[in-house]
């Protein structure tokens, strides 16, 4: 092989410098982050939903150990059972706000998306999501770790857009409105429970009264 031809060979392959910038990846546009943010936040409430399901089948598995309880006059027995469907109902109530609160926010992010304002749109779904996530932490542990870091996406995306058009952060607009989206969320699913639980038994069960 000819020096001439190893020389043009050589020219031919890509230098260090630009081998280096080749393999600097280049952000994500918004708009694909926010895509991709909604399809994490659906899967997170399939989760849910697995998780109610299984607490709901608990439930009406402990009201009916409540109902026979009552009728057998077993009130110990009757006065556990009671105290546990109470406590797995809490945990139903707040994964069922969540998920309510969750589909507030992909409908949102779909507008937002689509035509919304980003900068100005983002940070109230950014605080409905850190609200959401502390009282799923003792629920379903493993969605409220993936929600924290949904969170961070979305702050960093309120970061990112507000440098992008100087638009200021406007911290009463967002608090609001994150309100707004939790407050219909909870209504909603005040009203779910309402019809999916059954009230338990009013059969004159004990009332332990804490020691003063």
């Amino acid at each position: 092989m000819s020096d001439a031809l190893r020389t043009w060979q050589r020219s031919k392959k890509p230098s260090r410098f630009s081998r280096f910038v080749r393999g600097i990846k280049k952000p994500e546009p918004l708009r694909e982050r926010i895509s991709y943010t909604i399809y994490k936040l659906k899967v997170q409430n399939q989760r849910l939903n697995q998780s109610y399901q299984r607490m709901q089948n608990h439930y009406n598995n402990l009201f009916r150990k409540v109902t026979n309880a009552v009728m057998a006059k077993d009130t110990t027995r009757a006065h556990i059972y009671a105290n546990e469907s109470a406590e797995v109902r809490k945990m139903c109530e707040i994964i069922m706000r969540s998920q309510f609160a969750i589909e507030q926010v992909s409908l949102r992010l779909e507008t937002v998306g689509e035509f919304g304002d980003i900068a100005v749109e983002m940070a109230p779904i950014a605080k409905v999501i850190s609200s959401i996530r502390g009282p799923l932490t003792g629920v379903v542990p493993e969605v409220s770790y993936t929600l924290g870091e949904i969170g961070g996406t979305l702050n960093d995306l309120v970061m990112e857009a507000g440098g992008a058009t100087s638009v200021p952060w406007n911290v009463s607009y967002s608090g609001a409105e994150a309100e707004k989206i939790l407050s219909e969320a909870n209504a909603i699913a005040e009203q779910k429970m309402k019809d999916k639980f059954p009230t338990l038994p009013n059969a004159d069960l004990p009332r332990f009264e804490k020691s003063s």
